[in-house]
């Protein structure tokens, strides 16, 4: 457990989870220093921003549709949007060091230039990202915290759901994939309380992906343990 705000002003928050894993590459080390702080959707952190002002999408973004990814582990998901979508910006959140590293190696790869990325904690985002300035998110195979003491950490809790619910324009999409049965229903339960409606028809509305959907390394391990992945769309109420 750690914190993941500087500033002796900031609200204090635990964070849970690993900041960074095993030994990085050195290409990843360098891919880090050389490329990371050009990708910042803007002055998030405390230690860099006191004043907590918003952060200005529309000069930084251009003025196009703003999309962003909780926690986009190896961004497999997070390219291949970006790709698919060249006229949107895509910020990704991962405080996972090793993550980042491996979405910088994708991107040198791809050539992909509409992604932004904080490496950091999801809320001190959703501090300076404008009320009504999201066009969709995702939420993408989450941590499941699986001991039932441990629920509340998970991202689909009040404490996170609130201020996605204020960043995200009326009737935007926000997407959650998980092969977690018990993270199924908490979704289904706090996600509508938090000002969402869930789009489902019938079954398959939630056991068939997206059809802009690409599969993520943390789903193909899912399905060769035999768990199965479950594709829940909800939209902005208000």
């Amino acid at each position: 457990m750690t914190t993941s705000n500087k500033h002796p002003d900031a609200p204090w928050r635990n964070f849970y989870g690993r900041i960074k894993g095993k030994t990085m590459r050195p290409n990843q080390v360098q891919f880090l220093e050389e490329d990371l702080d050009a990708l910042s959707p803007g002055p998030v952190d405390w230690d860099v921003n006191p004043d907590r002002k918003p952060l200005d999408l529309a000069k930084r973004f251009g003025g196009r549709p703003v999309w962003l990814e909780v926690g986009f582990g190896g961004g497999e998901h997070l390219v291949h949007q970006a790709q698919t979508y060249p006229d949107v910006s895509i910020i990704g959140c991962e405080p996972f060091l090793n993550a980042v590293a491996m979405l910088l190696t994708k991107l040198r790869d791809t050539g992909v230039t509409n992604v932004s990325v904080h490496p950091g904690d999801v809320r001190n985002l959703f501090d300076v990202l404008p009320e009504a300035s999201l066009d969709k998110a995702f939420l993408l195979y989450p941590d499941p915290w699986p001991k039932k003491k441990h629920h509340r950490r998970r991202f689909v809790t009040p404490e996170h759901l609130g201020p996605l619910h204020r960043a995200l324009k009326p009737g935007a999409e926000f997407r959650v994939a998980t092969d977690i049965p018990d993270y199924v229903r908490q979704t289904l339960e706090e996600v509508p309380k938090a000002g969402f409606e869930w789009l489902a028809n019938g079954p398959q509305d939630w056991r068939q992906p997206w059809s802009d959907w690409t599969s993520t390394r943390y789903e193909q391990k899912a399905l060769r343990e035999g768990r199965v992945p479950h594709y829940l769309t909800f939209r902005k109420l208000g």
